[in-house]
């Protein structure tokens, strides 16, 4: 009996010991895992564009993390707040790509509450579009006899200053973004540099088979006359070289008046436009009425600002464009 009793405690002994051992074990493993982690490249993007390019240019370097500032689906930032959550991840990155040209209205806070943060902004290098309210006029100017009274119209859409930053709109501007984007990693992490680069190549290799796409039906399309719907869509103007006959900035906010949507229909006239570039999510409604009206044929573009964070996401939607484009025109 006395056997049984010392065998027994033996036993739970050493299942205390393994038990304890298994626990420390597993302590320290977490632990590794958790200097691993502190220890990699934080690189946080300001919203989903600039994760994609990202994305595509780390890919798969070892040590490195990436982060949206964003969400997804956020879409433009237009003026975005930053949150708490958002402070205290920017508190802990190594780098922080933006869009610049006035995207990130917070971008100047940021710097500021963060000296040491390195801040990467893709759009150095690239010479933006003048915005519309940059003008100072609206976008109508094609439409030579506008009634002068239009002018007291308000005409102040959404804009980020006096410059539109929409560049990555534009495939060539956007390879420069790419560029600009593997040029800031290699400085930040120059251990991986030939990585970044190899990886940006790719990448700009995919967006240039769009580009010759694009070039090609530039060929067929240009100087056709047309109307959008999105500041954005200026990049698509430039790209396949049409004409701009009427601007609208539609978003959440706006508020659209009468005297506008007159100036938008007379230029749509006086202009012969057969096209309108809309965005689907802000524009079907003036969409719908623009088309009841006049019988123009409303394109729904992909602003490449939403999505599932797949690496090819803007491939895709870029390509969808060009096909709806294609098919506009025909």
């Amino acid at each position: 009996m006395k056997n049984k009793y010392v065998f027994t405690a033996v036993l739970l002994a050493m299942i205390l010991f393994v038990g304890s051992v298994l626990t420390m074990a597993y302590v320290r493993a977490e632990q590794k895992k958790e200097q691993a982690k502190d220890e990699d490249l934080l690189v946080v993007t300001s919203f989903y564009p600039m994760y994609v390019a990202a994305e595509n240019v780390i890919g798969d370097v070892e040590g490195v993390t990436l982060e949206n500032l964003s969400e997804p689906q956020t879409g433009c930032l237009h003026d975005y707040q930053l949150t708490a959550a958002d402070m205290k991840l920017l508190s802990k990155a190594d780098v922080f790509i933006v869009n610049g040209g006035g995207i990130e209205s917070f971008l100047s806070d940021v710097a500021e509450s963060y000296p040491d943060l390195k801040i990467v902004q893709a759009c150095d290098g690239i010479d933006l579009l003048e915005s519309a309210e940059g003008t100072g006029e609206s976008h109508n100017d094609l439409s030579s006899n506008e009634d002068a009274d239009h002018d007291d119209h308000d005409h102040s859409e959404h804009s980020h200053g006096d410059e539109n930053a929409h560049v990555w709109m534009n495939l060539a501007d956007y390879q420069i973004q790419v560029q600009n984007i593997c040029n800031g990693l290699s400085e930040a992490d120059s251990a991986h540099a030939e990585q970044y680069a190899k990886n940006a190549q790719t990448y700009q290799g995919k967006v240039q088979e769009l580009q010759q796409e694009a070039a090609e039906l530039a060929s067929q399309i240009a100087s056709q006359p047309v109307v959008i719907f999105h500041e954005a869509y200026e990049y698509i103007v430039q790209e396949y070289g049409l004409q701009l006959a009427g601007e609208m900035n539609l978003d959440e906010e706006r508020q659209v008046s009468a005297g506008e949507v007159a100036d938008i229909l007379h230029s749509i006239e006086d202009n012969h436009v057969s096209v309108v570039l809309a965005e689907e999510l802000y524009g079907t409604d003036m969409g719908e009425m623009v088309t009841k009206q006049s019988g123009v044929k409303v394109v729904y573009l992909d602003t490449l600002t939403r999505g599932d964070y797949s690496a090819d996401s803007y491939l895709e939607g870029m390509r969808s464009n060009i096909e709806q484009l294609k098919e506009a025109f025909q």
